[in-house]
């Protein structure tokens, strides 16, 4: 055991935030603190570090604070630098946490090498470092003291949103120093993608009170549920006994013959242990599906040689939506994913090709902006209007689904936070029932379990989805494929986002190009995809014209992606046996290889692409037939 806490309280401004709460860490453990906003999450960083005292507590003797003997403990403070420190060149404040002052140390060597991995890993150049601290924004200097805390390396790291200001790739780099980090971690974040990853115990605090659970934030969740489950239960089973035996006293109490009994059962009553009522859970969870209006097209959208932009093109971009997908689309800031998502959605005009919707899509879209309203309504008054048809009893009941219950219900919308407003207009798009959703980043600025409510709709919603999200949790329970928007161009990914990170991570311990690792790794995959119903199965049927035209179309195109897997795979052969008889020729060779290579990728994909269209027209066909 390195920390533990028994029966500690803290209050501030009169109010208890932490009440006889029992808390520990041990050995290596990897702990996360969750609950709502205002739960006390900081609160207990601020204990641990040592910011904080519990409070006195004379009833309790064994209560207070342990921790082993030469525990150091680290925690990024708000106030990250002195006045002194914003002066300094960032390469001179951070070496100065060194245990050693020579340069020619092994100590000092490796504590510079450790410096410019982290550095570099956080999103830094080499330049940087010659700059002030004062020079760089709020966001680059908490990312600055989190290096030098990180350099520190204490027994229990304390960190409070670490993967803020950080973009995805420095936060994918955090989640792997972390995952080797030697010591014990205790932190608090609302990236529960990242939560997943890293933490093996999970802390919830709720109404002062904290409780432990083993596993990442999933299982947490899920044994969270559970236990819910069986409190209710049990809670309803006991007061209905209750009520049983309370009947039983009060009818035989005053009849000598039953006296007692009544008596008896009195005392069954009196020692009965009382199962406490459970509180409501703060997420409300979608069991039934969310059907649209209308099914729709089976091809939603489709966008030929689309060029997007404003002033000058920033993508071309070809591709088919289709009924019942849901993408996910991700890539850097710029690149050109929320201005491809309002050309869809008819804001913007194409620059050049065509984007055109299929007949009868009704289309919801979503952006920052779309929530904003200066209304004095109250939010039950406001979504009556909306639906004016809907019984007020049902009101209130779709109200409560979104987390709008009791006094939520009464608040009114220039009163509500950008997330509340937020979820109160995609309640009212998704209540609407269209039969095409297009979301820009539905769930900024909402707590986790706003986030983890509409994500339970979006998973039952049975309409099409194209979607832009920083927030990977969301993206890997909702997207069934991604458009990965790059510098250059916009690829196609037909399986999930946890599938697109193994092969990111394959490829990365192979050292090779990323797009052709990626999709020199489907080959398989799509092989398994394209085994269609076997013929002699389907020969006691009479096929339709359709289903016969696709079946054939979709061979032609497994047979071209069969022959560029089979090219792919030989030219990847032959490079670790290109003839090298001077530097310079091996530099040519492999330059000239390369550029092949390229090509040929360039043709796989392509050809991935049109077998997948053939794919869904087959699918499409057949059960079509059957139905």
């Amino acid at each position: 055991m390195l920390y533990e806490i028994t029966k500690g309280s803290v209050s501030l401004g009169g109010e208890t935030i932490l009440d006889h709460i029992d808390f520990y860490i041990k050995g290596r453990e990897k702990a996360a603190l969750v609950g709502r906003n205002g739960s006390g999450k900081t609160t207990l960083l601020r204990l641990l570090a040592g910011e904080l005292s519990p409070d006195r507590d004379d009833k309790h003797h064994d209560s207070g604070l342990w921790m082993a003997r030469k525990t150091s403990i680290g925690m990024l403070s708000q106030s990250a630098f002195t006045a002194e420190e914003l002066a300094q060149t960032v390469e001179t404040l951070v070496m100065e946490g060194c245990p050693s002052d020579d340069p020619w140390s092994e100590e000092y060597g490796s504590y510079a090498v450790e410096f410019g991995r982290i550095f570099a890993g956080l999103g830094f150049t080499r330049t940087d470092m010659s700059r002030q601290v004062v020079t760089f924004s709020g966001g680059e200097q908490t990312r600055i003291a989190l290096i030098r805390l990180l350099l520190t390396k204490p027994d229990i790291l304390l960190l409070d949103e670490p993967t803020n200001h950080l973009d995805l790739e420095a936060v994918m780099w955090l989640e792997e120093y972390l995952l080797a980090w030697q010591g014990a971690l205790v932190l608090v974040s609302h990236d529960r993608f990242f939560l997943d990853r890293i933490v093996d115990v999970v802390w919830e605090l709720r109404d002062g009170k904290v409780t432990r659970y083993a596993g990442n934030y999933s299982s947490y969740r899920e044994a969270r549920r559970k236990q819910q489950t069986r409190q209710e239960r049990s809670y309803k089973n006991q007061q209905q006994e209750i009520q049983r035996l309370t009947a039983l006293i009060d009818k035989y109490k005053h009849k000598p013959r039953k006296a007692s009994m009544a008596r008896s059962k009195k005392k069954v009553l009196e020692r009965m242990v009382k199962v406490e009522k459970p509180l409501p859970d703060q997420t409300a969870i979608f069991t039934e599906p969310v059907i649209p209006a209308k099914p729709g097209p089976k091809r939603v959208i489709t966008a030929d040689k689309l060029k997007i932009g404003y002033d000058h093109p920033l993508k071309e971009i070809t591709f088919t939506l289709r009924r019942g997908q849901k993408i996910g689309m991700i890539g850097a800031n710029g690149t050109g994913k929320t201005t491809f998502l309002k050309t869809v959605a008819g804001i913007l005009p194409p620059l050049s090709g065509t984007c055109l919707q299929g007949q009868g899509v009704s289309a919801g879209y979503y952006d920052q902006m779309s929530a904003r309203t200066g209304s004095d309504q109250r939010v039950l008054e406001h979504f009556s209007k909306k639906f004016p048809l809907m019984p007020l009893q049902d009101v209130r009941k779709v109200l409560g689904r979104y987390l709008f219950s009791g006094e939520d219900a009464a608040k009114r919308l220039s009163d509500l936070s950008g997330g509340e407003l937020s979820r109160l207009y995609l309640a009212e798009l998704l209540q609407s029932c269209p039969n095409l959703l297009l979301l820009d980043e539905p769930t900024n600025h909402m707590d986790i379990p706003a986030k983890e409510t509409l994500e339970s709709a979006f998973k039952m919603y049975g309409g099409t989805m194209l979607f832009i999200s920083h927030d990977r949790y969301f993206i890997k329970e909702i997207a069934t494929s991604l458009l990965i928007f790059e510098e250059d161009k916009v690829l196609y990914y037909p399986f999930g986002y946890e599938h697109y990170l193994e092969a990111l991570r394959k490829e990365k311990e192979r050292g090779a190009d990323q797009k052709a690792a990626i999709l020199a790794e489907n080959a398989r995959i799509v092989q398994e995809l394209h085994a269609v119903p076997d013929r002699k199965r389907m020969q006691s049927a009479r096929l339709n014209t359709d289903q016969s035209y696709t079946d054939w179309q979709l061979q032609l195109a497994s047979e071209a992606l069969e022959k560029a897997a089979a090219s792919l795979s030989l030219l990847l052969s032959e490079r670790d046996h290109l003839p090298a008889a001077s530097a310079s020729e091996y530099e040519e060779n492999c330059r000239s290889w390369k550029k092949r290579f390229e090509e040929k990728m360039s043709d796989y994909h392509d050809l991935c692409l049109v077998w997948y269209d053939k794919y869904t027209d087959y699918e499409y066909a057949f059960y079509s037939y059957r139905e």
